[in-house]
Protein backbone atom coordinates (compact mmCIF):
# COMPACT_ATOMS: atom_id res chain seq x y z
CA UNK A 1 0.00 0.00 0.00
CA UNK A 2 1.28 3.67 -0.98
CA UNK A 3 2.13 6.14 1.78
CA UNK A 4 0.50 9.43 1.66
CA UNK A 5 4.21 11.27 0.60
CA UNK A 6 3.78 8.84 -2.68
CA UNK A 7 0.02 9.57 -2.88
CA UNK A 8 1.01 13.32 -2.97
CA UNK A 9 3.59 13.05 -5.35
CA UNK A 10 1.53 11.15 -7.99
CA UNK A 11 -0.76 14.41 -7.52
CA UNK A 12 1.47 16.83 -7.75
CA UNK A 13 3.00 15.11 -10.84
CA UNK A 14 -0.52 15.09 -12.34
CA UNK A 15 -1.21 18.31 -11.92
CA UNK A 16 1.96 19.49 -13.49
CA UNK A 17 1.22 17.69 -16.52
CA UNK A 18 -1.92 19.20 -16.91
CA UNK A 19 -0.74 22.42 -16.28
CA UNK A 20 1.44 21.60 -19.33
CA UNK A 21 -1.62 20.89 -21.62
CA UNK A 22 -3.31 24.66 -22.14
CA UNK A 23 -6.97 22.82 -23.13
CA UNK A 24 -7.44 21.43 -20.10
CA UNK A 25 -5.11 23.53 -17.75
CA UNK A 26 -6.36 23.43 -14.29
CA UNK A 27 -7.68 26.17 -12.14
CA UNK A 28 -7.90 26.37 -8.29
CA UNK A 29 -11.08 25.89 -7.11
CA UNK A 30 -11.86 26.66 -3.15
CA UNK A 31 -13.74 23.87 -0.81
CA UNK A 32 -16.26 24.37 1.90
CA UNK A 33 -17.24 21.69 4.34
CA UNK A 34 -21.26 21.74 4.85
CA UNK A 35 -21.88 20.81 8.02
CA UNK A 36 -25.47 19.07 8.86
CA UNK A 37 -27.86 21.29 8.48
CA UNK A 38 -31.81 22.09 7.67
CA UNK A 39 -33.73 24.03 5.29
CA UNK A 40 -37.34 25.06 6.62
CA UNK A 41 -40.24 25.50 4.83
CA UNK A 42 -42.11 28.93 6.94
CA UNK A 43 -44.92 26.87 7.91
CA UNK A 44 -42.63 24.21 9.50
CA UNK A 45 -40.91 27.06 10.92
CA UNK A 46 -43.47 28.30 12.46
CA UNK A 47 -44.83 24.95 13.54
CA UNK A 48 -41.52 24.39 15.54
CA UNK A 49 -40.81 27.71 17.16
CA UNK A 50 -44.63 29.20 17.08
CA UNK A 51 -47.16 31.43 15.00
CA UNK A 52 -45.60 34.01 13.11
CA UNK A 53 -41.82 33.48 14.09
CA UNK A 54 -39.84 34.26 11.61
CA UNK A 55 -35.56 33.00 11.34
CA UNK A 56 -33.41 35.57 12.95
CA UNK A 57 -29.91 36.48 11.18
CA UNK A 58 -26.40 34.79 12.98
CA UNK A 59 -24.26 35.20 9.86
CA UNK A 60 -23.88 34.86 6.30
CA UNK A 61 -22.36 32.23 4.17
CA UNK A 62 -20.76 32.50 1.26
CA UNK A 63 -23.71 31.95 -1.12
CA UNK A 64 -25.16 35.46 -1.89
CA UNK A 65 -28.20 35.86 0.05
CA UNK A 66 -27.63 32.26 2.15
CA UNK A 67 -27.50 32.59 5.67
CA UNK A 68 -26.97 30.47 8.99
CA UNK A 69 -29.60 31.59 11.46
CA UNK A 70 -29.46 31.49 15.33
CA UNK A 71 -31.92 28.85 15.24
CA UNK A 72 -31.39 24.96 15.34
CA UNK A 73 -33.49 22.31 15.83
CA UNK A 74 -33.37 18.46 17.07
CA UNK A 75 -33.40 15.66 14.24
CA UNK A 76 -34.70 12.71 15.47
CA UNK A 77 -34.44 8.85 13.72
CA UNK A 78 -35.39 4.89 14.91
CA UNK A 79 -32.03 4.41 16.19
CA UNK A 80 -30.80 8.23 17.83
CA UNK A 81 -31.13 11.94 18.02
CA UNK A 82 -28.73 15.11 16.81
CA UNK A 83 -29.12 18.29 18.41
CA UNK A 84 -28.25 21.53 17.33
CA UNK A 85 -28.42 21.38 13.80
CA UNK A 86 -28.41 24.15 12.21
CA UNK A 87 -31.24 26.27 10.69
CA UNK A 88 -30.05 27.75 7.05
CA UNK A 89 -32.09 30.66 6.01
CA UNK A 90 -34.00 31.73 4.08
CA UNK A 91 -37.26 29.87 4.30
CA UNK A 92 -37.71 27.36 1.23
CA UNK A 93 -40.74 26.12 -0.67
CA UNK A 94 -39.66 22.73 0.69
CA UNK A 95 -38.09 21.09 4.25
CA UNK A 96 -34.69 19.45 3.52
CA UNK A 97 -32.23 18.10 6.30
CA UNK A 98 -28.99 17.70 5.45
CA UNK A 99 -26.54 14.91 6.91
CA UNK A 100 -23.18 13.06 6.31
CA UNK A 101 -23.29 9.31 6.14
CA UNK A 102 -22.13 9.03 9.95
CA UNK A 103 -24.71 10.92 11.08
CA UNK A 104 -27.55 8.68 9.16
CA UNK A 105 -26.08 5.47 10.85
CA UNK A 106 -26.54 7.78 14.17
CA UNK A 107 -30.00 8.03 13.50
CA UNK A 108 -30.79 4.48 12.43
CA UNK A 109 -31.98 5.95 8.50
CA UNK A 110 -30.80 5.23 5.14
CA UNK A 111 -31.51 8.60 3.42
CA UNK A 112 -30.18 8.83 -0.31
CA UNK A 113 -27.52 10.29 -2.02
CA UNK A 114 -29.09 13.32 -3.61
CA UNK A 115 -28.43 17.37 -5.31
CA UNK A 116 -29.81 19.20 -2.54
CA UNK A 117 -33.75 20.15 -3.85
CA UNK A 118 -34.38 16.61 -4.87
CA UNK A 119 -36.32 15.11 -1.59
CA UNK A 120 -39.02 13.36 -3.44
CA UNK A 121 -39.08 9.38 -1.86
CA UNK A 122 -35.86 10.62 0.49
CA UNK A 123 -35.61 9.31 3.97
CA UNK A 124 -38.40 10.44 6.46
CA UNK A 125 -37.54 12.41 9.39
CA UNK A 126 -38.48 14.26 12.67
CA UNK A 127 -37.91 17.54 13.77
CA UNK A 128 -38.09 19.06 17.05
CA UNK A 129 -38.17 22.42 18.11
CA UNK A 130 -38.74 24.31 21.47
CA UNK A 131 -42.68 24.77 20.40
CA UNK A 132 -43.69 21.75 18.40
CA UNK A 133 -42.45 18.91 16.41
CA UNK A 134 -43.06 17.64 12.63
CA UNK A 135 -42.63 14.20 11.21
CA UNK A 136 -41.74 14.34 7.47
CA UNK A 137 -42.21 11.31 5.46
CA UNK A 138 -39.65 12.40 3.07
CA UNK A 139 -36.54 15.40 3.49
CA UNK A 140 -33.67 13.44 4.76
CA UNK A 141 -30.71 13.50 2.00
CA UNK A 142 -26.89 13.00 2.18
CA UNK A 143 -25.67 15.95 -0.58
CA UNK A 144 -24.17 15.08 -3.27
CA UNK A 145 -20.71 17.16 -3.85
CA UNK A 146 -20.67 20.09 -6.02
CA UNK A 147 -19.44 23.22 -7.33
CA UNK A 148 -21.17 26.53 -7.08
CA UNK A 149 -20.13 28.85 -9.95
CA UNK A 150 -21.51 32.14 -11.72
CA UNK A 151 -21.66 31.37 -15.45
CA UNK A 152 -18.35 33.53 -16.14
CA UNK A 153 -16.68 30.81 -14.21
CA UNK A 154 -18.12 27.94 -15.73
CA UNK A 155 -17.26 29.13 -19.40
CA UNK A 156 -13.34 29.82 -17.77
CA UNK A 157 -13.78 26.24 -16.87
CA UNK A 158 -15.20 25.01 -20.01
CA UNK A 159 -18.14 22.97 -18.03
CA UNK A 160 -21.93 23.12 -17.95
CA UNK A 161 -24.65 23.77 -15.52
CA UNK A 162 -25.16 19.31 -14.55
CA UNK A 163 -21.62 18.07 -15.55
CA UNK A 164 -20.04 16.15 -13.58
CA UNK A 165 -16.19 16.81 -13.09
CA UNK A 166 -13.10 15.85 -10.67
CA UNK A 167 -11.54 17.31 -8.13
CA UNK A 168 -8.22 16.52 -6.66
CA UNK A 169 -7.81 18.20 -3.04
CA UNK A 170 -4.44 19.89 -2.32
CA UNK A 171 -3.96 18.41 1.20
CA UNK A 172 -1.86 16.21 3.06
CA UNK A 173 -4.13 12.94 2.02
CA UNK A 174 -4.79 14.34 -0.87
CA UNK A 175 -8.21 12.50 -2.52
CA UNK A 176 -9.69 12.67 -6.17
CA UNK A 177 -13.59 13.02 -5.83
CA UNK A 178 -14.54 11.72 -9.20
CA UNK A 179 -18.07 12.76 -9.28
CA UNK A 180 -18.94 16.16 -8.31
CA UNK A 181 -21.85 17.98 -9.94
CA UNK A 182 -20.93 21.61 -11.33
CA UNK A 183 -24.37 23.89 -10.38
CA UNK A 184 -24.22 27.30 -12.20
CA UNK A 185 -26.35 30.34 -11.50
CA UNK A 186 -25.85 33.94 -11.53
CA UNK A 187 -26.14 34.70 -7.81
CA UNK A 188 -23.30 31.64 -7.11
CA UNK A 189 -20.13 32.48 -5.90
CA UNK A 190 -17.25 29.99 -6.94
CA UNK A 191 -17.32 27.16 -4.20
CA UNK A 192 -17.27 23.45 -3.45
CA UNK A 193 -19.36 22.28 -1.02
CA UNK A 194 -18.43 18.60 0.75
CA UNK A 195 -19.93 17.06 3.76
CA UNK A 196 -17.81 16.47 6.87
CA UNK A 197 -17.09 12.77 5.85
CA UNK A 198 -15.59 13.44 2.95
CA UNK A 199 -13.95 16.56 4.39
CA UNK A 200 -12.46 14.24 7.18
CA UNK A 201 -11.26 11.92 4.95
CA UNK A 202 -8.95 13.96 2.85
CA UNK A 203 -8.29 15.91 5.89
CA UNK A 204 -9.20 19.74 4.50
CA UNK A 205 -9.93 22.66 6.88
CA UNK A 206 -9.82 25.93 6.24
CA UNK A 207 -8.66 27.47 3.12
CA UNK A 208 -8.55 24.46 1.49
CA UNK A 209 -8.30 24.10 -2.36
CA UNK A 210 -8.87 21.78 -5.13
CA UNK A 211 -7.93 21.23 -8.51
CA UNK A 212 -10.76 20.65 -11.40
CA UNK A 213 -10.16 18.34 -14.36
CA UNK A 214 -13.09 16.78 -16.36
CA UNK A 215 -14.30 13.89 -17.00
CA UNK A 216 -13.08 12.38 -20.33
CA UNK A 217 -16.16 11.59 -22.75
CA UNK A 218 -18.11 14.82 -20.56
CA UNK A 219 -19.13 17.72 -22.40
Amino acid sequence: MMNETAIKAIVEEVVSQLAKQPSIQPRSVPIAVSARHCHLTQIDVEALFGSGYTLTHKKDLSQPGQFAANETITIVGPRGSIEKVRILGPVRKSTQVEVSATDSIKLGLKPPLRESGDIKNSAPITLVGPKGSLYKQEGLIIAQAHIHMNPSDAASFSVQNGEYVTITTTTERPIAFSKVLIRVSSRYELEMHIDTDEANASLIGKDTNGILAKIEGSS
